[in-house]
């Protein structure tokens, strides 16, 4: 689907998304995937992404949040076999300009081996955390001819030669994505209370109708019967086959974030469990994330090029109960079994 709304994610009810996770029993029906609004970035750029046809590195700075890091350790044929693109919104654009790393002047713009991408954010979304989403999980829809991808937060510092990571994480493995277990959580719910206890998402009654909505419709917590060793992921590095299910995946999942909110750890486990085809997903231990990747703080100063925008506050819910954990009658299976299977470690 393509075309022109006034959001670039389409605005489809839970209902009519909900209604895309069978592809096997509607395969002809074609799903949504953002791009109903065009995307804001120069011809030549356009063309620059249709040439990748190998393996891409991804990742965007919005709002000059961080800085932009080279990654180590490539091989000598790393460059010629895989591309490195970086996307930025006006803001970091403007960061850049100020410092003399790129010029205004330039049609095309380098950055060691990032390749600088300027996205007019003011045609997206006003968040820019979700205008990260669509280069983090329509990388398939940007880089139409590229086999295999690499997302990295631009938080992170990538230290292995990206095509040893594909090669070891998803080929070796023989899987369609290859993500990190978070270091602390396996509970959907778990990430959903921490994320509205340490302010992450500001509308905290927004975030329980999430979380009802999903337990309503069979979201359960993590337990041994699952195939995969938790339901939350660590989506600071992503590694995936462009793969039928994986393409599948990343629409399904873009959806839900464009339908609540871009805390993607949250609909995670209910779109990989709820899509046919399954996904192969190789959910591999912190300490493998630890190797392949240096994490750093994001900008905590505000850009001098930056405009203030006034903050906005937290939306609480109706009451603090979503916070300490008791919340969400719909939930409150989901509650008891993640609390059982808790008590019996």
């Amino acid at each position: 689907m393509k075309g022109k709304s006034e959001t670039f994610g389409g605005n489809f009810s839970f209902d009519k998304r909900f209604s895309f996770f069978d592809h096997h029993r509607n395969p002809n029906v074609e799903i949504p995937c953002g791009f109903f609004k065009d995307f804001p970035i120069s011809n030549s750029d356009r063309d620059e992404l249709d040439s990748c046809d190998g393996v891409v590195v991804v990742s965007a700075i919005f709002n000059d949040h961080d800085k932009i890091r080279q990654p180590q350790g490539l091989g000598s044929k790393t460059l010629e076999k895989v591309c490195f693109f970086m996307f930025v919104d006006d803001v970091t654009f403007k960061g850049l300009d100020y410092h003399k790393l790129v010029s205004n002047k330039n049609s095309q713009h380098k950055i060691g081996v990032w390749r600088i991408i300027k996205v007019s954010r003011n045609k997206l979304y006003e968040n820019p955390a979700m205008n990260g989403v669509i280069m983090k999980y329509l990388v398939h829809r940007l880089f139409p001819n590229a086999k295999f991808s690499i997302w990295i937060d631009a938080k992170l510092q990538l230290m292995v030669d990206p095509l040893l990571l594909i090669h070891s994480l998803v080929v070796k493995q023989n899987v369609d994505i290859a993500i990190s277990k978070h270091p602390f959580y396996v509970h959907t719910l778990e990430e959903a209370m921490a994320t509205a206890r340490w302010k992450k998402w500001w509308d905290i009654g927004a975030l329980q109708m999430q979380m009802e909505t999903y337990c309503e419709n069979g979201l359960k917590p993590w337990s041994s019967d699952k195939p995969y060793p938790s339901d939350v992921p660590d989506s600071a590095l992503i590694l995936r086959r462009h793969s039928v299910a994986t393409n599948l995946f990343s629409c399904l999942l873009f959806n839900e974030l464009d339908g609540f909110n871009p805390r993607d750890q949250l609909a995670f486990a209910f779109v990989r469990d709820h899509m046919k085809p399954k996904l192969k997903l190789n959910m591999f231990e912190v300490e493998v994330f630890e190797q392949v990747a240096l994490e750093y703080r994001h900008n905590i100063k505000t850009s001098l090029i930056n405009s203030s925008k006034p903050k906005q506050h937290t939306k609480r819910s109706r009451h603090d109960s979503f916070v300490n954990g008791t919340c969400c009658s719909k939930c409150h299976n989901y509650l008891m079994e993640m609390w059982g299977e808790d008590n019996h470690n």
